[in-house]
């Protein structure tokens, strides 16, 4: 089933520029904190929340256009990934249970589930279930939390990402791919440098949410150049975890409304064919259709590029 993304755009809330959200942080175990930005947002009839969840070397600052849209209408949290962002970088443990668990631990400390602080002094019960939306990697880390939330899961959305076999389509190893993603030396030469080639993928999506999302990515050092703000034994446990993703099996399952937000394909259709698949064992397991909404003009950083149609998809979601 195709949702046409200018019907997704028209469900959008305008942005609340004069939002700003509030920094927490959950402890998980012992020594180890994931943080999140909770942009706020009042209880929907549905009683559902949302909880963002960025990509590969990205933070939770990436999704700022989507959740200025959301909060008006919905709770809206966004978190960083062990080892991303602002949450603690430990040594090992990004296995996809460990990383699941992240998910629900955010879910529940940030109060989308239980009841948020402010409605519970109210005497309020608050969200009751939550939509996971996840950002390539984050897709990833969001079928396995919808998974370990079960029924407290309102539905899944997966933003150019969480449909691909990744080991088996690109036939590296996650060393290989990790040397991939390398920045050339130039890049990172200094932060002027870097905010110039990020500002260069798309000049007319880059503003000061923009801005902030990107510095938020990496580390100005004394010597003036900047790296990389996800240590490197973060990087490889994650790429691990990423290789460790099997979609057919983990989506096929899940028992809730799945959208599939899917940017420019590549030549030999791979994103398509891999959605097929999945879309053949969820119907072959008597699972409802993934929606899927195409951007064939776009790039893979649909929460820059198209923030309107992903608030959208995600509000049609939690609406139910």
């Amino acid at each position: 089933m195709d949702l046409p993304s200018g019907d997704l755009a028209a469900l959008s809330p305008e942005p609340d520029l004069a939002a700003a959200p509030d920094g927490f942080v959950v402890e998980t175990a012992p020594g180890e904190r994931i943080h999140f930005l909770d942009w706020g947002g009042s209880p929907t009839p549905s009683g559902n929340g949302v909880l963002l969840i960025h990509g590969l070397g990205g933070t939770a600052w990436g999704w700022t256009a989507v959740a200025r849209r959301l909060r008006r209408e919905v709770p809206t949290v966004a978190m960083d990934l062990r080892g991303h962002g602002l949450s603690d970088a430990p040594t090992t443990e990004y296995d996809p249970t460990t990383l699941a668990e992240d998910v629900v631990a955010v879910a529940e400390g940030s109060g989308l589930l239980g009841g948020r602080v402010a409605d519970t002094a109210a005497g309020s019960g608050g969200a009751e279930r939550v939509v996971l939306a996840g950002h390539g990697f984050g897709a990833i880390v969001a079928a396995w939390g919808a998974d370990l939330l079960g029924d407290r899961c309102a539905g899944l959305v997966l933003v150019d990402g969480g449909w691909q076999d990744v080991a088996e389509e690109t036939g590296l190893t996650p060393a290989e791919f990790l040397r991939d993603l390398a920045e050339p030396p130039e890049v990172l030469a200094s932060m002027d440098a870097f905010l110039a080639d990020r500002r260069a993928w798309d000049p007319s999506h880059w503003d000061a949410d923009e801005e902030h999302a990107a510095r938020a990515t990496v580390v100005e050092v004394p010597a003036g150049h900047v790296v990389p703000a996800v240590r490197p034994h973060a990087y490889e446990r994650s790429v691990e975890a990423i290789f460790q993703y099997l979609p057919i099996a983990s989506l096929a399952e899940l028992d809730v409304p799945i959208v599939a937000l899917v940017a420019v394909d590549d030549e030999d259709r791979s994103k398509s064919a891999a959605l097929a698949d999945v879309q053949r064992a969820r119907a072959a397991a008597g699972r409802p259709e993934i929606a899927v909404t195409r951007f064939p003009d776009d790039g893979h950083n649909l929460p820059r590029y198209r923030p309107d149609a992903l608030a959208g998809a995600i509000r049609r979601l939690a609406a139910r």
